[in-house]
Order: structure tokens, then sequence, then C-alpha cells
């Protein structure tokens, strides 16, 4: 008895949906606070290897803003993103507060001005992560060296084949 298998593939589509501005200052006020706080924490960036410095603000619904910075690591694995320091210290420090909204900027030359950093996967999967632990969307801005702005409404837009 001879068996034929058939694999049908169908073709699935994921949309992408965010705002694009051509300069932060366009923001609200409380946006463009975040943005001006990410920048100041990433002159704390400790980034001797990659020399591109990453800052990270999020806002918390008691309204207190946490920064963090890139840490690096002469033993790569060892160092940490700025949008995970921020979390992880949320997490830890206001638990039981939601965050509202993530501000990411960089600086350095693994990026061209032009382009808006994204988040590495690591950091897209404990975004996601906060997210559903909240139960609740927050939303994600993105600002270029040359200060294009990208905004994003939810942490998963960034990882929508997130783990778990």
């Amino acid at each position: 008895m001879n068996f034929i298998i058939l694999i049908v593939r169908m073709k699935k589509e994921l949309k992408l949906y965010y705002s694009k501005l051509s300069n932060w200052d366009q923001l609200p006020d409380n946006d463009q606070l975040l943005v001006k706080k990410a920048i100041e924490i990433m002159h704390n960036a400790y980034a001797p290897y990659s020399k591109f410095n990453v800052g990270s603000a999020l806002l918390l619904s008691n309204g207190v803003i946490v920064e963090g910075s890139n840490q690096e690591n002469i033993a790569y694995p060892s160092g940490l993103c700025a949008e995970r320091v921020a979390l992880f210290y949320a997490g830890a420090n206001y638990p039981k507060e939601k965050i509202k909204t993530l501000c990411i900027v960089a600086k350095g030359n693994l990026l061209p001005i032009s382009k808006v950093l994204s988040p590495c996967g690591a950091c897209r999967q404990v975004m996601v992560e906060t997210e559903r632990r909240q139960n609740e969307p927050y939303r994600v801005i993105l600002v270029s060296q040359n200060n294009v702005t990208i905004i994003f409404d939810s942490a998963s837009d960034l990882l929508p084949l997130a783990f778990g």
C-alpha cells in the first residue's frame, strides 16, 4: 500500500503598526520628558567595547520614572542592555506598578544616525513578558540619533511571535 502525503503551506501575514514622527519634540510633554531622561542616563552607559551608549526611561502608573543604561562586560553575555536594566529595576522595586511607556535612545557607530534603534531579541522577550505579567500593553518609543521617533502601542508589536 502506498501513501501520499500532501503538505499544504498557507501563507500568513503579520502586520506591524506604529507611528512615526520626524522629531521627538512633536511628542506630548510627558513623552518628551521620558526622551530627555533617556538621553541623560545614556551618558552613564558603560560601553567601552561597543562604544554604543543606550539609555532608557520608563514611566510607571504611579508617575515614577525609572531609568537604565547599558552596562557592558568584557565577557559579553554578562552585560545588560539599557531597557532590561530599567525593566528589571522597576520589577524589583515597584512590582505592583504598571509600566505605561518605555523610551529607548542610543548613540554610537553601530547604527547609522538615520536608523532607529531596534531592541535586541532578549530585550524584546523581556518587554513582552513584562507586558504579559501586568496584563496591559505599554507604549514603546524609539528615537534615532537624528531624532526620528517611532511609537508602538504595545511591546508585543516588536515581537509578534514571542516565546511562551
